[in-house]
């Protein structure tokens, strides 16, 4: 067997000994080892083909030579590893969307749980997208592209991590589709007081300061305190770290959002002298915080005839409403708690009614330029009358209309 130039690696195949008999025998599989910043790495290729072991062993120098992550680690790091990173990561950077990332590694898990990172390959996400968004009665789950879209960003958040650890060679491409960016999902007047109706009434104030404030409902809303409402001041607030963005936030009192929160802090009082218990929270059930009203909330919309709604519309409907009232965009994003204008503008919807506005607008501009410009019957003559004579210019056809 041609030995191998010095620094090149080695291809071998291991011997071992026999406990029973202490005879020393060799493995039918082949091993390279090669060395990475000056360290001997070995690793067996599962292989008896001593080819087979030469082209790894290639492989393995090149990726060492262009500074790829190589060695047994890298091809042992499964998907429950990557699983464990990026839940290890959320949980130190203390992220509120932790729950979300779960219930997306709880999906990808049925689909990846038992491979190892090298095999989530792009043809195999692919194959995921199809399973998750295809037909229950054709064997898939009926999930959203959308869904999908997020359960990818979890899993290539994953990668990233690893890349950085330098424990994956590579991160696959994830096949994301385009998701369609002009929600529909918005409130007019008329629904929101029918849906405003059909609610219990500890569901009513909160709804209707995300109505007008366009603040997220569970997270900014029923969250809030006593101590975050300032009615001398004319303020209701969302401290710092408060907020998705971790940024605090002020919505000023109009006198609509005025009435609703005093409203409901005469209710509060009254509460608290007839318990004789101290109630912290600005909105609550009976003196408790609310934590769930989804099925209430659904069974109010299904009876106003809007089903399918949620509280988040109004966020929407909120940017919506901003923008109809003429609201300055750097203004209406420091309300509703948006940090870039891509995003409040693809929530300030142009609905039929906008259109409708826009056009009367127009007509009425378009109304007076024509009135500014028509010709009365006697310029008219009188044009008749130049023209047939002196057979003006244009330009004194113009000078003797506006006489």
């Amino acid at each position: 067997m041609k030995r191998r130039d010095r620094g090149m690696g080695r291809i071998f195949q291991p011997t071992y000994k026999v406990k029973a008999t202490s005879e020393l025998k060799t493995c039918e599989t082949w091993a390279i080892r090669y060395f990475v910043n000056g360290k001997a790495t070995t690793e067996t290729t599962g292989s008896t083909n001593r080819a087979d072991a030469v082209r790894l062993l290639k492989q393995r120098i090149g990726d060492v030579a262009t500074g790829k992550p190589v060695g047994p680690l890298i091809q042992r790091l499964t998907f429950e590893d990557l699983a464990e990173m990026i839940v290890a990561d959320y949980e130190a950077n203390t992220r509120r969307s932790l729950p979300r990332v779960e219930d997306a590694l709880e999906h990808l898990r049925g689909f990846f749980g038992k491979d190892r990172a090298e095999r989530i390959t792009t043809d195999r996400l692919t194959s995921y997208r199809a399973f998750r968004t295809g037909k229950e009665k054709d064997g898939g789950e009926g999930a959203s592209h959308s869904t999908v879209n997020r359960e990818f960003a979890a899993l290539r958040r994953a990668f990233h991590l690893a890349a950085r650890a330098s424990k994956v060679a590579a991160i696959p491409h994830f096949p994301v589709t385009r998701e369609d960016t002009a929600r529909k999902g918005f409130f007019e007047p008329g629904q929101f007081q029918a849906v405003l109706d059909e609610l219990p009434d500890y569901l009513k104030a909160p709804i209707q300061v995300a109505y007008i404030t366009g603040w997220r409902g569970p997270s900014e809303i029923f969250t809030r305190q006593r101590h975050h409402l300032d009615l001398d001041a004319g303020w209701l607030r969302l401290d710092v770290g408060e907020t998705k963005n971790g940024k605090g936030r002020m919505f000023p009192l109009t006198p609509e959002l005025r009435k609703v929160l005093e409203e409901q802090v005469a209710l509060t009082e009254a509460l608290e002298k007839k318990t004789g218990k101290t109630i912290r929270w600005l909105f609550h059930r009976s003196g408790k915080p609310i934590k769930s009203h989804y099925s209430a909330w659904r069974s109010a919309c299904d009876r106003a005839g809007v089903p399918g709604r949620m509280v988040h519309d109004f966020r929407r409907t909120a940017v919506r409403n901003f923008e109809r009232a003429g609201i300055s965009r750097s203004a209406g994003m420091a309300l509703s708690g948006h940090l870039t204008g891509a995003v409040y503008g693809r929530y300030a919807i142009v609905d039929e009614g906008m259109l409708k506005e826009s056009e009367a607008k127009r007509s009425k501009l378009h109304a007076g330029e024509d009135r500014k410009y028509a010709l009365t019957p006697a310029q008219i003559e009188r044009l008749a009358k130049a023209v047939s004579e002196n057979r003006p210019s244009a330009g004194q056809v113009g000078a003797t209309a506006g006489k």
